[in-house]
């Protein structure tokens, strides 16, 4: 692998996920943006937020995140992701389905998360929950407000991968002894998605090998286009 440059980012501390680390779709985001085109990436360790990571860009079209010496993700162009949504639910079917979110109530591993937990006043407020008969399929509704980063209106692209990492943590990982973390996204941006606009976020699962689970995303207009779509690999945390 030729490396031809090196820069640095900050992960902005606001867009946690787990305590004290970045979320992961929100970091997979911040990387993939890197990568001309639809990107995937694999995050290798935790993601620190508010300090100074080593970005480096090599001839392939790859790029590298360090931490101090310590490699943090790997992101890669992809011609595309081709995962195609189950079921289009509806505006009503999704916000129903929120009202299932596993968070309401309870305090839990991402309680904080900035996509979709439910302590957090400031984040995307995606509550996902399962949606009615279809019992491995999350849904839904991401309306995005002026605080979303966005770019005159359209929301900003790590906030498209952040809004389709939390849909994709499916009913077949919710276990609050034993939480899963990203350890892979990729995503494919079809469309925009404007500020004030309300979208349908809808996840499910692909296929599960042990502690690794295959799960797809996507994020839908009120219509039911499709926006962006995301296939992620999950990992279960080991037992203690």
């Amino acid at each position: 692998m030729s490396e031809i440059a090196i820069a640095s980012l900050i992960l902005d501390a606001r867009f946690n996920g787990p305590p004290s680390t970045a979320n992961g779709g929100y970091a997979c985001g911040a990387f993939g943006e890197l990568v001309d085109g639809p990107a995937e990436v694999s995050l290798l360790a935790p993601p620190p937020l508010g300090t100074p990571l080593d970005v480096s860009f090599h001839a392939e079209g790859e790029v590298e995140v360090h931490h101090a010496g310590d490699l943090v993700a790997r992101a890669r162009p992809v011609d595309g992701v081709d995962v195609e949504p189950p079921v289009r639910p509806t505006l009503a079917d999704a916000r129903e389905a929120s009202r299932r979110h596993p968070g309401h109530g309870v305090d839990t591993y991402f309680s904080d998360c900035f996509v979709c937990g439910t302590r957090r006043h400031d984040g995307l407020g995606i509550h996902f929950g399962p949606l009615r008969g279809h019992g491995d399929v999350n849904a839904a509704v991401f309306l995005p407000d002026a605080t979303v980063p966005n770019r005159d209106g359209i929301v900003a692209p790590d906030m498209i991968w952040a809004a389709l990492d939390c849909p994709s943590y499916v009913p077949q990982l919710w276990d609050p002894e034993r939480p899963s973390l990203l350890a892979r996204l990729a995503v494919e941006r079809l469309d925009c998605v404007e500020v004030g606009e309300p979208v349908i976020a809808v996840g499910w699962h692909i296929a599960s090998e042990g502690r690794k689970h295959h799960t797809a995303s996507a994020l839908l207009s009120a219509h039911g286009r499709v926006l962006a779509r995301g296939r992620a690999l999950w990992i279960t945390l080991a037992s203690t």
